[in-house]
This record gives structure tokens, C-alpha cells and sequence, in this order.
């Protein structure tokens, strides 16, 4: 398995992080070149966006929510390196996440 270089926004900026109910943009860059810029949600945080989307009267008062690149379990080093790890034993990240994730290479 090849080794992989993670940057995480809570660590990079400090600040109060919920790391059960929160979001992060991460960055993922591979030994070939590629890189991936991932927005990364808590399971927790899904309910909250719906809440806030209802509250604010956006997305139809909370009745879709556009979802992230992908949802992990708390916004740790150690879970979101898991996931990234265990997602890259399955094939590129472009191809196993979200649409929306576009490797880009130096």
C-alpha cells in the first residue's frame, strides 16, 4: 500500500473543533503527484446541517441537503487517516468517493 501525506484544516488553523459534530476540508496528496482536496463531515454534523438548512429556510427548509465528499465517524487524525488509508485499498479516491473529488497532479 503506498504511503499518503494528510492534511487536516482543525490541525492547520486551531481553533474550537467539535470533533464529533463539526466539518473540515482535508488534503490528500499521494507519493505519484496526485493531490485531493476533500470537505469531510461528521455523521453527527449531517443533523445539524439539516437543522441549520431548516432554520435559515435553505434547501427547501432542510428537505435536501448537499452532501460532502465524505462523512467519518469524529474529525481525528486518527479516524479520517483510517478512512483515507482503508479508501485507497479500494482504488483512486476520485473513483470510490463523491463525484465531486478531482485528483490533481503537480
Amino acid at each position: 500500500m503506498e504511503s499518503f501525506k494528510l492534511w487536516l484544516e482543525f490541525e492547520a488553523v486551531g481553533g474550537e473543533w467539535d470533533r464529533e459534530n463539526d466539518f473540515c476540508n482535508i488534503r490528500v496528496d499521494l507519493p505519484d503527484g496526485r493531490h485531493y482536496g476533500i470537505n469531510v463531515w461528521t455523521y453527527r454534523f449531517l443533523q445539524t446541517a439539516v437543522q441549520a438548512d431548516a432554520e435559515r429556510k435553505k434547501n427547501l427548509g432542510g428537505l435536501y441537503v448537499i452532501p460532502p465528499d465524505l462523512f467519518v465517524k469524529e474529525l481525528t487524525r486518527e479516524c479520517i487517516h483510517k478512512a483515507i488509508h482503508d479508501l485507497l485499498k479500494t482504488g483512486d479516491l476520485e473513483k470510490v468517493l463523491n463525484h465531486t473529488v478531482l485528483g490533481t497532479s503537480s
